[in-house]
């Protein structure tokens, strides 16, 4: 869960992005932007599965919040010409929670799993057999004369998504024969998606104006989607509804997003680092505790950015400032630190 619910930064999904991804979002894989690699292999694998008539192998997707996990688990069922039920770890809170879906499911009919690594274990041990032998055993009855009854599936494909691949358990994780992990986004491919965005919702936008505000998206679309809708407010009040780079730059300077798609809460975690605890080790716990967050937020929403920036490094001692952190935010590294660049 986000701490922050109004973080404009954030890659989590907020009532708002959920409504207007409806309109934006693709539907076909060509229509799709960036992840050429997994986009280029998901194209074989689909296109060999519908060839066959048989349902495509069980998937996993993971990498960070807002990156398009979703929006793939839709295109995979499009592609395939087959309807998708969705559901989250956190729903499916008993055994018969996922035994009514999966019992429900059609042949080679799509069935996706957000956040699967939030499974409880009960739950997730009756994927094992459904995953591998399309089967689920159904106990007939109660105590000594109860009996277990083999109900066998149709054939499907489950797509599982996570942002904390670490957490998926290694029984579950061996049962997916397709696996793939998407990546933050580079700016060219975030500006096709700002003025892709932009032409759907009618906004008109230059060049730079677009290139700024992906340059400022943290490599994640969802957040450039963000970004568009407020600079786009900002044109509507303070300029005459076109946003070019100087209207991009001013509204973004007002939402507290700087040059490289830090926010207040991306500071201040890195200020928390250098300033009171000499750019580190410092424990996950004591950051937490200083800066008033949720440990899992801090791991799973602040950190992967600030990471692929090389700002912050995870080691076995604790999270450590890089020297480039240091020259982000003019500060001198302490001499006893030197050593360690």
């Amino acid at each position: 869960m986000d701490p922050h619910p109004q973080r404009v930064t954030s890659g989590q999904a907020y009532d708002e992005d959920a409504r207007i991804e409806i309109s934006v979002r693709p539907k076909r894989l060509a229509d799709y932007i960036g992840q050429s690699r997994v986009k280029e292999n998901l194209s074989i694998f689909i296109e060999a599965a519908r060839t066959r008539g048989e349902a495509l192998d069980h998937v996993l997707l993971y990498g960070p919040p807002g990156l398009g996990k979703t929006t793939l688990a839709q295109i995979i069922a499009n592609e395939l010409g087959v309807a998708i039920k969705t559901s989250s770890g956190p729903m499916l809170e008993r055994k018969g929670d996922l035994t009514a879906v999966l019992t429900a499911l059609e042949q080679r009919e799509v069935f996706f799993l957000d956040e699967i690594h939030r499974l409880m274990p009960p739950v997730e041990e009756v994927l094992y057999p459904a995953m591998e032998d399309y089967r689920i055993d159904l106990i007939i009855g109660q105590g000594p004369g109860a009996r277990i009854h083999p109900f066998q599936l149709n054939r499907f494909t489950l797509i599982g998504a996570t942002t904390r691949a670490g957490l998926v358990t290694a029984p579950l994780r061996s049962r997916f024969g397709i696996v793939h992990r998407l990546d933050f986004y580079e700016p060219a491919d975030l500006v096709h998606i700002v003025v892709r965005s932009a032409g759907i919702l009618g906004i008109v936008i230059d060049p730079e104006g677009a290139m700024e505000i992906a340059r400022r998206s943290r490599g994640t679309p969802r957040v450039a989607n963000r970004l568009l809708r407020r600079a786009r407010d900002f044109a509507q009040v303070r300029a005459k509804g076109e946003i070019t780079l100087d209207v991009a730059r001013e509204s973004l300077q007002m939402l507290g997003v700087d040059e490289h798609g830090l926010d207040e809460t991306d500071r201040n975690l890195m200020l928390t680092i250098l300033q009171k605890y000499s750019g580190g080790p410092v424990g996950l716990n004591t950051i937490a505790a200083s800066m008033s967050e949720e440990e899992d937020a801090i791991e799973e929403i602040y950190e992967p950015y600030l990471m692929q920036l090389g700002l912050l490094d995870r080691t076995q001692r604790g999270r450590v400032a890089t020297a480039l952190a240091y020259k982000h935010f003019g500060m001198e590294i302490p001499r006893r630190q030197q050593p360690l660049f």
